[in-house]
């Protein structure tokens, strides 16, 4: 049996615009189901299935969405922490992630970082943080060795830690302090992009406050990048620049927070903030109740995946994949509910989210 797990190129080159750090097109992550006396592939887990979007240097991409719709599985892709990719582009800095060689992307590692969403699983029971957030650093050689305890500590102490804490283990520390010890470590390497992986989900309210105030004010002072992966609403809107939201491996809706937020195009993007509280008892709210489950990636209905659980749906839903459309400038949906809606023109928008340069390949078709 024919394994499809695996890159294929994508017919035309993606152009790169410098104006973006990262350019993801039609990116697709599929995981192997094996089964059988012979352990054959039986069917693949579509985790990610299509995703494109661009993100500015110096920005916030917030990636919302419902527990296993592919949120994580999208950061760890880009990263290149899931093995291969099953297809698409990703291209850091205008280089393709996936092209790089072992020793390239060693030293891509040092660009790009991830805050993982625990950050007590995520570190060494064994060593202390001082050791955790310097490890990396030693081993890219990334500051003289004469001056590597005064790098950790002018590292720890932007983070709010203290340097006397250093030989401390992380099961001495709360939680909020465990996740600073996890956003020390990934700014000790200089990282141009960071993947925050729902690093405020298991504090609470006030430590949410802190972390995300800190993270806000790294940004400004190193010019990072983040894709901010959230279910809080409140907080996406609070930090993000853009907003993505995903739905079983796709991303239905993208664009301009303020865009998203003020006006929700995609049935599945309304739902979601129907159901954001709203700090006013006297507030009627008028909350959009999805009926049945996520559908499993493993096996998603034809057609549009949201059909199912969609109260505007339409028959062509049922057996047509809708593409994604620029309603707005900036402002991209994948919905049939806008197939009669123009698409906005380019000579008085923004840029377009793809741009692609054809092949000699396509240019040789072309002129037969």
């Amino acid at each position: 049996m024919a394994k499809n797990n695996v890159a294929t190129p994508a017919a035309d080159k993606l152009v790169y615009d410098p104006q973006y750090i990262l350019m993801v097109r039609d990116l697709k992550k599929y995981f192997d189901i094996k089964g059988g006396m012979m352990n054959r592939v039986v069917g693949h887990v579509k985790a990610v299935d299509g995703v494109t979007f661009n993100l500015k240097r110096g920005t916030t991409m917030g990636l919302v969405g419902e527990s296993g719709c592919g949120k994580t599985t999208t950061g760890r892709t880009i990263l290149r922490l899931s093995g291969d990719k099953t297809a698409g582009d990703v291209l850091f800095n205008g280089q393709e992630v996936y092209d790089f060689s072992h020793e390239e992307l060693r030293h891509l590692r040092t660009k790009m970082q991830i805050i993982f969403q625990d950050p007590f699983s995520s570190l060494s029971p064994r060593l202390p943080i001082g050791e955790i957030i310097g490890e990396a650093v030693r081993e890219h050689g990334l500051v003289p060795k004469a001056e590597f305890d005064d790098y950790i500590d002018e590292v720890m102490d932007q983070c709010g830690l203290q340097p006397f804490q250093k030989e401390r283990y992380p099961h001495e520390f709360s939680g909020g302090q465990r996740q600073r010890i996890c956003i020390a470590r990934a700014l000790a390497l200089n990282p141009e992009f960071v993947v925050c992986d729902e690093p405020v989900s298991a504090l609470d309210v006030s430590i949410q406050a802190q972390i995300i105030n800190l993270l806000n004010e790294l940004q400004e002072q190193h010019d990072l990048t983040y894709l901010f992966i959230s279910h809080d609403l409140s907080v996406v809107e609070h930090i993000s620049d853009t907003v993505g939201v995903m739905y079983l491996g796709n991303l239905v809706e993208y664009g301009e927070k303020k865009d998203i937020f003020a006006n929700p195009l995609h049935p599945y993007t309304e739902a979601l903030f129907s159901a954001i509280p709203i700090p006013d008892p006297d507030a009627k709210m008028n909350r959009i109740v999805l009926e049945g489950s996520i559908p499993s990636p493993a096996n998603p209905p034809e057609g549009c995946k949201f059909h199912t659980r969609c109260s505007k749906c339409m028959e062509c839903c049922k057996h047509v994949a809708p593409v994604q459309k620029e309603i707005e400038p900036g402002h991209f949906v994948v919905c049939h509910l806008f197939d009669d809606v123009p698409a906005v023109s380019h000579d008085d928008a923004v840029e377009p989210l793809v741009k692609v340069e054809k092949t000699a390949e396509d240019a040789t078709a072309a002129d037969a």
